[in-house]
């Protein structure tokens, strides 16, 4: 029962999934879980971190500024450093994707994206992107307003979306992104009950997607901000593209797609959001986000009512490792690091789960996701769940995934599991486990 002094907020707060799954995970020291999207601790770069920190610390010049207040917009150096990577990226992703379609040379083609839409007065250091989704979602949204996300999505984000009593409506999910012809029907459906002026944003969790591990298309980026624009119009108001790309630098296989920044004359409608932490420290939780002019100034009048600014300290830890080199080269090998873990889980996918279960390999990213046949439930009060656990192995039960809906029913057969945490062997193990639970249930 919540304490009646509590605010509307505070009433409606409650524990977010992942919260249980780890409590669960770290008080069942035998317990294999592949749930939590830990990344791969005996990757963290301490080494690295300790030299960065000791240069940065040793003198006084450079040592007393990074333990004193920051600003709220961010270290300007920083802020510099990442719209340049974030530049660097669409630059790299528009011109690997011109070559392969014309046999253009890549270098003729890096200068495609204006620099306008990548400048650092757009960007926003955060304390973790996490915090960025929560400032974007405060500064557009009034309680009863309403979201679209996809089918199905982020669970933490569905927890903002929760805690700030919006509501939210699923587009279905492919295997290339959203599935266009579905998020044209919901827009219309929602002009058509006069509902549209209420739909502040389109979340989108567009590179290697927890849970799923889809990367939105290009293609699919432009015509998905083409739709939000024709509907504007019966809105009253622009509705944002809300790209979410914490997972990007996470890729093995395939090649990167430009973000939908990179799509002409869109600066004004997308909000950008990255993290350092996934990349680099999980520990050392700094991210970013380039927004649109109007929006940029709102963003951070709030996060100045939130902390002042982002840690200092961390800021000047991450401006040393991207002006050193430390940054990309310890991403090159934290990518190789999860394509091993990824093939371990993949061939002990192919041996364990039986022929009826559906799975979806990434080609970045920490996580696998699993169809079970639709009879067969596998939510934390199923039968599935219930004997994962009494086996000591944990996953993310998929129906957590999914917004409350109310125009379709919450799918209850599918499953998150991640790689990033585990070991090899408890991999394997993990899954030689979930495996023999499902071939009897199955």
């Amino acid at each position: 029962m919540k304490h009646p002094a509590l605010s509307a907020l505070g009433q409606r707060a409650t524990e977010p999934p992942i919260s249980w799954l780890m409590h669960t995970a770290l008080s069942r020291p035998k317990l294999i879980s592949l749930a939590a999207g830990f990344t791969d601790n005996p990757s963290l770069p301490l080494a690295e971190t300790r030299a960065l920190l000791h240069g940065l610390l040793r003198s006084p010049q450079s040592g007393r500024p990074a333990l004193q207040y920051g600003s709220t917009a961010g270290d300007p150096i920083l802020r510099e450093l990442t719209a340049a990577h974030v530049l660097k990226l669409d630059a790299k992703a528009v011109g690997a994707m011109e070559c392969w379609r014309n046999g253009a040379s890549k270098s003729s083609l890096q200068n495609s994206i204006t620099p306008l839409s990548h400048s650092p007065a757009r960007m926003l250091i955060s304390g973790g992107s996490q915090q960025l989704l929560y400032l974007v979602t405060e500064a557009l949204c009034d309680e009863g307003d309403m979201v679209l996300v996809e089918d199905p999505t982020y669970f933490v984000y569905l927890g903002i979306v929760q805690n700030r009593g919006l509501r939210a409506r699923g587009v279905r999910l492919q295997r290339d992104g959203l599935d266009l012809a579905h998020l044209e029907s919901v827009l219309q459906s929602l002009k058509r009950r006069g509902e549209l002026p209420r739909v502040k944003l389109l979340y989108l969790v567009s590179y290697l997607q927890n849970p799923t591990g889809v990367t939105t298309g290009f293609e699919k980026k432009r015509a998905i901000l083409k739709l939000l624009q024709a509907f504007e119009g019966a809105a009253g108001h622009p509705i944002y593209l809300l790209e979410d790309a914490a997972y990007r630098e996470l890729r093995f296989s395939g090649g990167d797609v430009p973000s939908a920044l990179a799509v002409r004359g869109a600066a004004e409608r997308v909000i950008y959001t990255g993290t350092f932490s996934k990349p680099f420290a999980t520990g050392a939780r700094v991210g970013f986000g380039i927004l649109p002019g109007p929006l940029f100034a709102t963003v951070k009048h709030i996060k100045g009512n939130h902390d002042f600014g982002t840690a200092n300290l961390l800021q000047q830890l991450y401006v040393r490792a991207l002006k050193s080199g430390i940054y990309e080269t310890h991403v090159a090998r934290l990518q190789m690091r999860y394509a091993q873990k990824a093939r371990v889980m993949r061939l002990a996918l192919e041996r364990h789960f039986p022929p009826a279960v559906e799975w979806w390999g990434p080609e970045g990213g920490l996580y696998f996701w699993a169809r079970l046949p639709g009879r067969l439930a596998s939510g934390v009060k199923s039968k599935v769940f219930q004997t994962a656990l009494k086996n000591d192995v944990l996953y993310v039960p998929g129906g957590i995934c999914y917004a409350d809906d109310p125009t379709r029913r919450k799918p209850d057969h599918e499953m998150r599991i991640s790689f990033g945490n585990a070991s090899e062997s408890d991999i394997r193990e993990g899954i030689r486990r979930l495996g023999a639970v499902l071939r009897k249930l199955v």
